[in-house]
Formats: structure tokens, C-alpha cells, sequence
């Protein structure tokens, strides 16, 4: 999947124009990336495209540890939106990661997140036209 599928991905799912969609997820990685471990952010980055890679690349190599609701407003705030808006962001973010990277790599990456995660990563957003939930 190249930059504009994976942005388009995220702007389809969450109906939002191109340019909220890329601020979305910019700062949907760029909150992962400092939440998961250096070495499996360093992971996800080689395998995002190449206008995305240095959003997941980890500032360190040890994860801070912060929250499911901590994630969600860092991600509000990089990208200048409500929390609801976040928060549907993330879930488009993460679903369309599932559909661009092999099973075994997505696996890894949310394997490395508490459950409460488990709503933003597990196809818990279904994209009905609301956002939020």
C-alpha cells in the first residue's frame, strides 16, 4: 500500500477529507511509536510507506507507559481534533494498518499495547457515519 491508499484508507473510514486524515495518522504513529518499544516501532516504520516512516520511528527505545485515554488525547492534540474524532481516528489508523501489513507484523505491534487498546485496535469501530464509541 503506498502513502495515498494508506491515506485515502484512513479518509474513507473515518469520512474526513485527505489532509485530517493525514494529520490522523501522522499523529496516530508518531503516539504509537512512542508507546511500543524502539525496536518494534523501528519495525512498523520499514514496512509503512515511505512518506510515513519517519512518523513511526521511536524517539527511544524504551515505551512510556500511558493509558488507552492518554494515547487517544496525545493523538487529539498532534492532530488538532475533538477526542471523539481521535478516538475513530485511531481505530481508522490501526484497521487500516491491519489491512496494509502482513498478519504476523500487525500482530506483533498490537500485542505490545494493554487491552485496554483492544477497542482502537481490534475492528471495534465499525464506520457507520458516527464517530466516537
Amino acid at each position: 500500500m503506498d502513502n495515498s491508499e494508506f491515506i485515502n484508507s484512513v479518509a474513507t473510514r473515518l469520512r474526513t477529507s485527505p489532509e485530517q486524515a493525514t494529520a490522523i495518522t501522522r499523529a496516530t504513529l508518531t503516539t504509537l511509536a512512542e508507546r511500543i518499544d524502539g525496536g518494534e516501532a523501528r519495525d512498523l516504520s520499514a514496512l509503512l510507506p515511505d512518506e510515513l516512516r519517519a512518523y513511526a520511528f521511536a524517539p527511544r527505545d524504551k515505551a512510556q507507559r500511558f493509558g488507552r485515554d492518554v494515547f487517544v488525547q496525545q493523538v487529539g492534540g498532534r492532530a488538532e481534533v475533538d477526542g471523539a474524532t481521535a478516538a475513530a481516528g485511531v481505530r481508522a489508523v490501526f484497521d487500516t494498518l491491519r489491512a496494509a501489513l502482513p498478519p504476523g507484523d500487525y500482530d506483533d505491534i498490537v500485542t505490545h499495547l494493554p487491552a485496554e487498546f483492544w477497542a482502537l485496535t481490534d475492528s471495534a469501530g465499525r464506520y457507520d457515519g458516527r464517530q466516537g464509541g
